[in-house]
């Protein structure tokens, strides 16, 4: 899916010369944790509401505050898992998005992105979840599939979901099948069974999580 479908300017970005007083009461009106700022269509930097509303200098100009000012962006092809990861980092609700000249183009909202996350059919297939481990030297993502495939399974996604001291855990969304088999397979193939969950219950608490955090955002 195209994330540059969910391009936004419906908020239109600070300028330098904005005072900090038209940036607070801005912040007022809105559920963003940053806004953009912007200079004759050249991207600046975000600053963020928990800085702008210490400030008691209403009458001064944003440009004296620069160094508030934080350079986080994306671009226009820039995909939904990336975009999850650049949230987090930044603890936003919007990312600006750049062309590669850095002409602001305009913003992505958290709950977009979020909504796209809760299309994959890693969310909104059902099927089981499995999380296997093994020596980070020894696995593949290639075995993984063939493990599940033979056991006439269908592989929904899989993810990373943690790397320490040198084992890999793999979590994997594959669809309802004889979860035994394939379990037994795996162990064959000298996987460590971690979890396996028949009833998805991890990823419906994960989904209903992020569901109810998108409707937080759209208040």
């Amino acid at each position: 899916m195209q994330t540059s479908n969910y391009i936004s300017k419906d908020v239109k970005a600070l300028s330098p010369s904005d005072t900090i007083e038209k940036a607070q009461k801005l912040f007022e009106h809105l559920t963003f944790t940053h806004l953009p700022i912007v200079e004759n269509d050249i991207y600046l930097g975000s600053i963020s509401e928990s800085d702008i509303q210490t400030l008691e200098e209403g009458e001064s100009k944003i440009s004296d505050f620069k160094y508030l000012f934080s350079p986080f962006f994306s671009t226009e092809n820039t995909n939904w898992f990336e975009l999850l990861k650049e949230f987090a980092k930044h603890e936003t609700t919007i990312i600006p998005v750049i062309s590669d000249a850095k002409k602001y183009i305009g913003y992505y909202e958290l709950a977009d992105i979020l909504s796209v996350f809760n299309g994959t059919p890693f969310l909104s297939e059902a099927g089981a979840i499995l999380v296997v481990s093994k020596a980070i030297k020894d696995y593949s993502f290639s075995e993984i599939s063939q493990i599940i495939e033979s056991n006439n399974g269908k592989l929904l996604g899989a993810f990373i979901s943690s790397i320490e001291n040198d084992t890999v855990e793999i979590t994997i969304k594959l669809n309802d099948h004889d979860l035994n088999n394939t379990i037994q397979s795996f162990r064959r193939y000298e996987y460590t069974i971690v979890t396996g969950l028949q009833e998805d219950a991890y990823l419906i608490s994960l989904k209903e999580r992020s569901d109810y955090l998108q409707k937080y955002l759209n208040i």
